[in-house]
């Protein structure tokens, strides 16, 4: 890429930093359209201010006793006995704001390698809301996967239970999620009060998520449909369709707001991407909820299109929302491999600030305990904080992006590079070692992810420190110039 072509990017990306940013995007992937046949479920965080840390905990397996399970937003269940361990990235003031909610958990794997990603908010027209009001004090975003990752031995156990919830006490917000576990991922989405559909991906297939409801075109009495009770005849009873059909059914429609500009352009652009040997006019109104792709899809290319902008796009300077955004707090890939052995089954490969401008870092499921900067700050910039490190450079980039987003990018890029090399090493050794001395194969996995931690965030500290000196250098004076030279012979 030439000086010029650089430039014009760089300008392009940096200028998206302006740009208006709203929930998250997300994608699902089959087992047989990715390149090892693990399941991906992936998403970008994204927040309504630039500046909102995240912590890396592990919850572990508890017995209780308690007869009620408060979880935050005024929804109260009854407590099961058991809770599942399981891993979890809550908001920095979670303990302060819902100490025993474990508040906007937001993703994570248990114990029996069932993950969740949680959640991409969506809007619900009109009718659907006059029909089925949402409830004040329902299942939200905040308690989803603090309510599924604990209880659900299999991803669709997960969609049942939680479907069931919704159904008793009611949702309190529009939602799309992701549940998966290694032989299956579901798309989930709550369309009003106390309905809701979900669908399994094909294993063959993806599906491109933005902020829309999105499941159409499916058969409601299939096997791999599941659904609230009612649904065909309340869609039938409140006009949500003018001609509703249980074989062809338009969920999306139905209940939610389509053919926004701010959703379609985002799912044209992933689907471009993916499978850009299918010409698609940018801007209908509903694209389609599952595709395969050009080619086995890695972690690498998820990781391109959750960090994709309309560049040398049709949309280039006319496209709405993109993907890539200033208020993305962090960003998850979350791969089930049920080639590998069953500790190593799961990995989250986890990236925090922006991740055009971080790095992924691959956390197998082994690790319970975090450095202690994964698990510091606040809001509120500090040194001591991982996400602030990592978040500091976007900022700090903005000052001069053409030369310093190239400097963040290619020391990324390389850092990258190695990880995926030593992941899949790593990974060769796991499976050696588990059959010999399985404590010890864990331990191994363990140390490489806190290494990886630990070594990433070195890394942006010392890129930190290197612009911040450059910075300092701005109000040099040119010692080669003549007028330097004039004012010296004073």
């Amino acid at each position: 890429m030439n000086i010029i072509a650089l430039s014009l990017v760089m300008i392009s990306i940096i200028s998206m930093l302006s740009i208006r940013a709203e929930a998250c995007t997300g994608l699902v992937v089959g087992k047989k359209a990715t390149i090892d046949g693990s399941i991906i479920i992936a998403r970008n965080e994204d927040y309504e201010v630039n500046n909102w840390n995240k912590y890396q905990v592990y919850r572990p397996k508890e017995i209780n006793t308690a007869k009620l399970w408060p979880l935050g937003n005024g929804l109260v269940v009854p407590m099961p006995d058991v809770l599942y361990a399981y891993s979890a990235m809550p908001d920095w003031n979670a303990k302060q704001i819902a100490a025993k909610s474990k508040y906007f958990e937001e993703r994570g794997i248990n114990q029996f390698n069932v993950a969740v990603s949680a959640t991409t908010s969506v809007d619900i027209n009109e009718r659907a809301q006059q029909s089925d009001p949402l409830v004040k004090h329902g299942v939200i975003e905040a308690n989803i996967p603090t309510l599924v990752l604990p209880q659900a031995k299999t991803a669709q156990q997960g969609i049942e239970l939680l479907g069931s919830y919704i159904e008793k006490y009611g949702a309190g917000e529009g939602n799309s999620l992701y549940i998966a576990d290694i032989n299956q991922a579901w798309l989930m989405e709550i369309g009003s009060g106390h309905h809701w559909i979900a669908v399994k991906v094909p294993d063959d297939s993806y599906a491109m998520l933005a902020n829309g409801l999105r499941i159409h075109g499916i058969n409601l009495d299939s096997k791999e449909v599941l659904h609230s009770k009612g649904l065909f005849e309340f869609v039938q009873q409140h006009k949500l369709l003018s001609n509703p059909q249980r074989d062809d059914f338009n969920f999306a429609k139905a209940f939610g707001v389509i053919g926004d500009t701010f959703n379609v352009d985002r799912e044209w652009l992933g689907q471009q991407i993916l499978s850009n040997s299918v010409d698609q006019q940018v801007r209908l109104t509903q694209y389609p909820l599952f595709m395969k792709p050009d080619e086995k899809i890695s972690v690498n290319k998820v990781a391109q299109v959750l960090s994709a902008t309309y560049e040398n796009t049709v949309l280039a300077h006319s496209g709405d929302r993109p993907i890539r955004v200033d208020r993305q707090i962090e960003s998850h890939i979350i791969q089930l491999r049920p080639t590998m052995p069953v500790p190593f089954q799961g990995v989250i490969w986890q990236s925090y600030g922006i991740l055009a401008e971080s790095i992924l870092i691959p956390l197998y499921t082994g690790l319970h305990d975090f450095p202690t900067a994964y698990k510091t700050g606040t809001d509120t910039y500090s040194d001591d904080s991982a996400y602030w490190q990592f978040r500091s450079l976007t900022t700090l980039a903005t000052t001069h992006p053409i030369k310093y987003l190239s400097f963040i990018n290619n020391n990324w890029q390389r850092a990258q590079h190695n990880i995926y090399q030593t992941f899949s090493n790593t990974d060769q050794q796991l499976i050696r070692l588990y059959h010999q001395d399985p404590t010890a194969a864990i331990k191994v996995s363990v140390d490489y992810s806190t290494m990886q931690l630990n070594q990433m965030l070195k890394l942006a500290k010392k890129m930190r420190y290197q612009i911040m000196t450059d910075l300092t250098k701005i109000t040099e004076p040119d010692y080669s110039s003549s007028d330097y030279m004039n004012i010296m012979s004073l």
